[in-house]
């Protein structure tokens, strides 16, 4: 069984990959984030960080809780659409995990209720 620890590391690293897929493509960056995509990743890392929920739920797009402020959870939105689709030509195992996890969540959440 996973650790809280792993979990937290898993979100924070899939969700700023995401973020520097979308900014590469969006913003047109190479090697780094522009600031804008870094104020949003260090802003999605400290809500993972501080998440009380953890233990509970596999990742962030699954959660019941919105504990991001409003126009950050509408950039993060912004970035997950657009990055989710092509996370499967640039990282095709990961997005696959992502999904399987997600999917079975989802199922557990579903059964619960």
């Amino acid at each position: 069984m996973k650790t809280v620890d792993s979990k937290r590391e898993k979100e924070k690293h899939i969700v700023g990959e995401m973020i520097k897929l979308y900014c590469r493509k969006q913003h047109k960056t190479k090697n780094s984030l522009c600031s804008e995509c870094n104020e949003l990743k260090e802003y999605a890392e400290s809500r993972s960080d501080k998440c009380p929920f953890m233990e509970n739920k596999t990742f962030c797009s699954n959660c019941k809780v919105h504990c991001y402020k409003k126009e950050m959870r509408e950039k993060i939105r912004q970035v997950m659409r657009f990055s989710g689709p092509r996370m499967i030509f640039h990282h095709p195992i990961m997005a696959i995990n992502h999904l399987v996890q997600s999917k079975k969540e989802k199922r557990k959440m579903e059964a619960e209720l």
